[in-house]
């Protein structure tokens, strides 16, 4: 799994011109799954995630996670995280997981997070042309990946 994490004053999903998640300040994950992603990358991930210390505490400096700022969370699907630029100019997507493997993974990634987090996680809708906005606030976005947990 793949996930660029963003720290955001508010973020929002819209498909066809309306909103179906929106939050304020928090937490917008876009998450891409690979085809060999397992549900151990998921609670791993989720934790992670849940305890990354990118807020600023009372001195400025960031030292708290998204549960001690009571931030809001967003979960976007997005597969082109697994690109592979490797060769040529035309990213290959082939280490992304089919929908079979990509839903319930997704799902179960926004699930632990809920867990993890006591709060609720708002998300896109899976395979949709979704329009995602966003302000960054930092700009603070972390990039992570499962198959190289730095």
């Amino acid at each position: 799994m793949r996930a660029v994490i963003q720290r955001v004053s508010r973020a929002a999903v819209s498909i066809d011109g309306e909103t179906v998640s929106a939050i304020g300040p928090g937490l917008l994950v876009l998450l891409g799954v690979g085809h060999d992603d397992t549900a151990a990358d998921a609670e791993w991930l989720a934790g992670k995630t849940a305890h990354l210390r990118v807020f600023d505490d009372e001195g400025g400096v960031m030292n708290r996670s998204v549960i001690e700022a009571g931030g809001e969370l967003l979960v976007v699907s997005q597969f082109t995280l697994m690109a592979s630029t490797k060769k040529g100019h035309r990213p290959s997507y082939v280490k992304a997981a089919r929908h079979e493997t990509a839903i319930p993974l997704y799902e179960r990634f926004a699930s632990l997070l809920e867990q993890a987090t006591g709060r609720s996680v708002r998300t896109g809708r899976f395979g949709a042309d979704m329009q995602v906005e966003l302000v960054n606030d930092g700009p603070v976005t972390i990039c992570i990946d499962t198959k190289n947990r730095e």
